[in-house]
């Protein structure tokens, strides 16, 4: 085989599809987020803002987060020393898994490297301790919980988004006895669409299943501290597993998980994604740990006020305009596009022409036809900077004659 030859063409359709993603060079500034120097390829220089950060809060430049990592980076240095079963485990480590454990209610957490191998690592471990487990799985359920289910090489039902009632029908065609588990989201965050955790919980307490959520898009972000959308409505005590990020509103980096500590306890000595992984450094924890504990308080509660009123101001906004935004309620805001290569080019110009930096959605991650814009107002966002997004996304929309009937939620 031309490996070269395998590797050009592979490389080429991603070009012709106009879905080969570009990594841009930039540098956030202490005290400075959203703003952010571009350095482009020829060496020159450009203030940019960021729109399509994760960092929903501005947590990661939170000085109660700095102070944090300073003073364990101080402390004890760099790395944490291996895995957490051989010299891997610290005082940092234990005192995150406490304060998580605390935001959502459950007995235990457990930390990893990410999200994503969290939901990787419990989900596929899960059939594991539960011989037979079928797992039914929401079509639109990220990539990492699609791996976690598809590599426990276990009977897996898909159900059709948000279909309670399609869910319903798939349990019940399967055996009343076999041991099940609902896996889904709190935050769908291509749409910002929520799921149905109340519907989701009453089901599966009828057919004695075992619920887990993910709530990476919505862990400090929604709920009285913070704990997410099953906290805000309500229903956190009836899910058995829940699994969040500490790389989004919290702003610093890994995943966990969140349940019994038989539960936690039986993941963490079965898992090879947990057992074999190098921890968290420890100024990572103790940063962590910082930003779940302040975003718990009042001072949290009125960040969290201030993102989602930035939100409707910029939904509000740009419906006022007639672009076709997607708005399902949440602090997510996706512009419909429907084209690789005009979403592409919008992300370009919007760059290069007004420093407004938004990263263009494209197929695999959402299906094709539905490519977008994914904007994530946050609440360091000012009106001015919020005016300078929706007079350069007027003025691009006319320049590409893009359609601008409204999209409904």
């Amino acid at each position: 085989m031309n490996y070269e030859a395998a590797l050009d063409t592979a490389l080429q359709r991603l070009h012709d599809e106009g879905r080969y993603r570009t990594f841009i060079n930039i540098e956030r500034r202490k005290d400075q987020f959203p703003h952010a120097v571009w350095t482009k390829p020829d060496g020159s220089q450009k203030d940019i803002t960021v729109w399509c950060g994760n960092d929903y809060l501005g947590m990661g430049q939170h000085p109660v987060v700095l102070g944090a990592m300073h003073e364990a980076l101080d402390s004890t240095g760099a790395g944490s020393g291996g895995t957490r079963n051989i010299s891997g485990t610290t005082v940092y480590h234990k005192r995150l898994e406490a304060e998580l454990a605390d935001l959502h209610g459950k007995e235990a957490a457990l930390v990893f490297s990410s999200a994503y191998i969290a939901n990787d690592a419990t989900l596929s471990t899960l059939r594991t301790i539960f011989p037979g487990l079928i797992i039914y799985s929401d079509a639109l359920n990220h990539a990492s919980m699609i791996e976690g289910v598809r590599r426990g090489n276990g009977p897996k039902r898909i159900f059709r988004h948000n279909d309670v009632a399609h869910l319903r029908e798939l349990i019940a065609a399967d055996d009343p006895a076999a041991p099940k588990m609902i896996a889904f989201e709190s935050i769908y965050s291509m749409d910002g669409d929520f799921g149905p955790i109340r519907e989701i919980c009453d089901l599966a307490e009828e057919v004695g299943a075992l619920t887990y959520i993910d709530e990476v898009h919505a862990v400090g972000m929604y709920g009285a501290r913070g704990a997410g959308v099953a906290e805000r409505d309500g229903q956190m005590h009836r899910i058995d597993i829940i699994n969040a990020t500490l790389g989004k509103a919290f702003g610093v980096f890994g995943g966990y998980i969140a349940a019994s500590a038989k539960m936690v306890d039986a993941v963490r000595s079965y898992a090879p994604g947990f057992i074999f992984t190098t921890s968290l450094p420890p100024a990572v924890a103790a940063g962590a740990a910082a930003s779940v504990k302040f975003l718990k308080t009042a001072e949290g509660q009125m960040l969290r006020d201030k993102q989602q009123l930035h939100a409707r101001i910029l939904k509000s906004r740009l419906k006022g305009m007639g672009l076709p935004i997607i708005d399902h309620g949440s602090h997510i805001v996706p512009v419909h596009v429907g084209d690789p290569i005009h979403c592409k080019m919008l992300s370009d110009m919007l760059l290069e022409r007004f420093g407004v930096y938004v990263q263009p959605i494209n197929f695999p991650t959402v299906p094709r036809g539905t490519e977008r814009l994914r904007f994530t107002p946050s609440p360091v966002h000012d009106p001015k900077e919020i005016d300078g997004l929706v007079h350069a996304m007027d003025e691009l929309w006319r320049h590409c004659a893009l359609n601008r009937a409204e999209m409904s939620a």
